[in-house]
């Protein structure tokens, strides 16, 4: 894949406990190329265990129970293209793990739950991604995920999304601000349960360059997408791009075919996006055109920043 800058580019993707990080920054590691990208997990700062946080009447949100301070020089070090020994967190067990050699390839995906609290961090991305689901929709993903692979009880999990709610209002919810896209998935008006069918809400930022979807407006029908010009919760200017979760197939192949035909050093992988975990209890993967859509859109915005593309 064409290369054009003289750095790796740090692409972050930030939101709330079960917001669906992990889900996009597959995807988008699949459309850059997995031997061009690594994803870096900034939760594996965390400095204490889950025991160790629950004796100090703490959560994983709360700064405090994190190594903030290595975390900055982590990234500074890695946009510079250097390698660092980077913590692991065991999140089935609750546990910190042996430290890892990471060495950053060209394109790093850095996910995690505090990746824009200071400005040290913010000054280190090429492209900033802020997932907001519906709250109802990231509880139950949060519980099917806790208490199928993190080795939770039901009760437990309610009790932390309660113990919770202070410090994601606090810590978590004020980074939306520094995002250049904020991306928020939710039910469609009559939902059928699946999450193969949710609607998905694109706030573009105009600090990066978004593709030009004037095409895709050319008076033929444009049943299950809208773009307006709308206003942010600052009052500035934002283009909102809405894909509703039942768009039909022939329509989502015409958006995803826009965004192929800009990025066509990835197209080869064109079928490997889109494949959610269904959080429902069923078997298997399914694949969202709204989630596919969403992962193209955030490959596309690092490959333009890999060419040296930015905002007027």
């Amino acid at each position: 894949m064409p290369k054009r800058v003289d750095h790796p580019i740090i692409l972050g993707i930030v939101g709330d406990s079960a917001s669906g990080k992990t889900t996009l920054s597959a995807g988008v590691a699949q459309i850059l190329g997995e031997e061009h990208c690594s994803v870096f997990c900034t939760d594996d700062y965390h400095s204490f265990s889950r025991k160790e946080r629950n004796d100090a009447g703490l959560s994983a949100l709360d700064p405090r129970a994190n190594y903030i301070d290595i975390l900055e020089q982590h990234l500074r070090l890695l946009r510079k293209g250097e390698p660092v020994l980077k913590p692991v967190y065991c999140h089935t067990e609750g546990t910190l793990g042996r430290p890892r050699y990471f060495k950053p390839t060209e394109f790093v995906i850095v996910e995690g739950l505090l990746g824009y609290s200071t400005r040290a961090m913010r000054d280190c991305y090429d492209v900033k991604i802020y997932l907001d689901p519906v709250d109802d929709l990231r509880i139950k993903w949060k519980i099917h995920r806790d208490t199928t692979k993190r080795n939770y009880r039901l009760e437990e999990v309610v009790a932390s999304l309660e113990r919770r709610k202070r410090d994601s209002s606090k810590f978590i919810h004020p980074q939306r601000t520094f995002a250049d896209i904020v991306i928020r998935f939710q039910p469609p008006a009559e939902a059928d349960g699946s999450d193969t069918h949710l609607c998905v809400r694109h706030l573009l930022r105009p600090t990066l360059p978004h593709p030009d979807f004037s095409p895709l407006f050319d008076g033929s029908s444009n049943a299950g997408l809208h773009l307006e010009l709308a206003r942010d919760r600052d009052g500035k200017p934002v283009d909102v791009l809405e894909i509703n979760g039942n768009i039909s197939d022939k329509r989502a192949e015409r958006i995803e075919d826009l965004l192929w035909n800009l990025i066509p050093e990835a197209g080869h992988l064109r079928d490997q996006v889109g494949c959610i975990d269904v959080a429902n209890g069923a078997n298997g993967a399914s694949k969202s055109h709204p989630l596919a859509l969403t992962q193209l859109l955030v490959g596309y915005h690092a490959v333009k920043a890999a060419m040296g593309v930015r905002a007027y």
